[in-house]
């Protein structure tokens, strides 16, 4: 039967039956199948979700649910057997690396719904061969980190494949734009990757949650490390690309610094997305008179301005610093750039000698995709896997109904221990990992880039929930 989720179908029939039971008291039944009356008919929209072919019902050939009238693409999207999820992600520009890191890990998810494997049971128990008897099917498109694009893509999903969630950003910008998009819409969205306060602060929506960490998270979890390390009344330079994230991320670095132990931004190089020559800002860098690179551009624009810093002589005159890691930036620019820099981060693939289940996640990742997955599958697996642990526990894919699951804030698993989401801003409260580059004589293997040098507690580095202007939006 199409269009049931959960009780769907018992509600139906009781609501059936007492139809049946008034019509008989009434005198009005019929031999060849019922006839309801308008207050029988109405009885029965109201214990139903979606309008549903019941067969064997005699002449009643369909429900209408008034208590949960369509939205979004429900109740058409989960009618059937499949339902789909849609991704908008970078594949080519300058966050493209990162976006095809994310996008094997939600494609490893959806076969891990689908075959109920054992990884994905641990974090949504309930999930078994599918969501609610039904088959996932992901489908992608490349969003080049442009919003307009992303947008339009994710429109095409939901009228082409009528998608029940929507996923994909790398960029916040992105992020920003398909979480307005999915209020309007009214479908559920998770972000890949997203570093800006703003996703979950001033440009939270009640249709988007976020299971990654992001720059105010970063830079309370790095900002101690640094200030033991390297002492106070430091001098530094940052350099930030021209949008949310860079803007956010670098205040929240800034702001701890500064009044925790008394650094001093000498000067903030602000560079647009897709730069390929930071000659003017290095320069500009070079001159300042800063003592350590703090360096918040990302993706590719990560890889070549450290690169050209090193070739103007910057590193290692100045320490760098990865206030938010970029993943695999190690393996571009080389451990002789990165041993040594302190980097904040989602998720690292050693931690499988702490973590059970990042273990099973980093095995069946490689075994899968011939490498050692990067925090953007790490994160993009777990949205996944919380999204359908929500949509089984709730019994329905009715958004209303998963959204105040996750509005539950119940204790679930990760890869990083147990986590929740808050009801107040949507945002997951997990650690940040702090990693410290090696050397390459001290890699075990050529994706050992990294050590762990403290796992922080996600309570003890996130703001309140309404410190960032989170305003959540209505249900309907």
């Amino acid at each position: 039967m199409s269009g049931f989720d959960g009780n769907g179908r018992r509600r139906l029939l009781e609501a059936v039956a007492a139809a049946r039971r008034e019509m008989s008291e009434s005198g009005s039944a019929s031999t060849t199948g019922p006839v309801l009356s308008r207050r029988g008919l109405l009885r029965v929209g109201a214990g139903v979700a979606g309008a549903t072919l019941i067969p064997g019902l005699g002449n009643i050939g369909w429900a209408y649910a008034a208590d949960k009238p369509p939205m979004g693409t429900w109740p058409a999207g989960s009618q059937g057997g499949t339902v789909y999820v849609g991704a908008a992600v970078p594949l080519t520009g300058t966050y493209a690396v990162q976006g095809a890191d994310e996008l094997k890990g939600w494609e490893l998810a959806v076969e891990h719904i689908n075959t109920g494997h054992e990884l994905m049971k641990k974090i949504a128990p309930k999930v078994d061969k599918g969501l609610l008897g039904k088959k996932v099917q992901l489908v992608s498109a490349d969003s080049a980190a442009k919003p307009n694009q992303a947008v339009q893509a994710e429109q095409t999903f939901i009228n082409q494949n009528k998608v029940v969630l929507m996923t994909g950003s790398t960029s916040s910008a992105v992020a920003v734009a398909l979480n307005k998009f999915a209020q309007r819409e009214k479908i559920l969205y998770v972000p890949g990757i997203s570093g800006s306060n703003d996703t979950t602060g001033k440009d939270c929506v009640r249709y988007g949650f976020r299971q990654g960490f992001y720059g105010e998270t970063a830079a309370n979890a790095i900002g101690p490390i640094l200030v033991k390390k390297f002492g106070k009344n430091r001098k530094a330079a940052f350099m930030t690309p021209d949008y949310t994230y860079g803007h956010t991320t670098t205040k929240s670095v800034n702001d701890y610094l500064t009044e925790k132990a008394g650094w001093t931004m000498v000067t903030n190089q602000v560079s647009p997305l897709g730069t390929q020559d930071f000659s003017q800002y290095l320069t500009n860098i070079a001159n300042s008179g800063a003592e350590f690179l703090i360096n918040v551009n990302w993706g590719r624009d990560a890889v070549l301005s450290t690169q050209q810093a090193k070739q103007f002589g910057l590193i290692p005159k100045m320490s760098l610093i990865i206030p938010y890691q970029i993943p695999f930036l190690a393996k571009e620019v080389g451990p002789d750039l990165t041993a040594g820099v302190f980097a904040a981060t989602d998720f690292w693939w050693t931690l499988e000698d702490k973590y059970p289940l990042a273990k099973m996640f980093v095995e069946a990742f490689h075994k899968k995709y011939g490498y050692r997955p990067e925090w953007g599958a790490e994160n993009a697996y777990v949205s996944f896997a919380h999204w359908a642990r929500m949509v089984s526990e709730a019994g329905s894919f009715y958004p209303p109904d998963v959204i105040k699951q996750y509005e539950k804030g119940e204790t679930i698993p990760s890869l990083v221990g147990d986590v929740h989401y808050r009801p107040q801003d949507h945002q997951c409260v997990r650690p940040v990992v702090i990693v410290r580059g090696k050397a390459k004589k001290d890699m075990k293997n050529d994706e050992d880039f990294w050590e762990v040098v403290e796992i922080v507690p996600g309570e003890t580095v996130m703001q309140a929930p309404d410190a960032f202007g989170c305003k959540l939006g209505d249900y309907t």
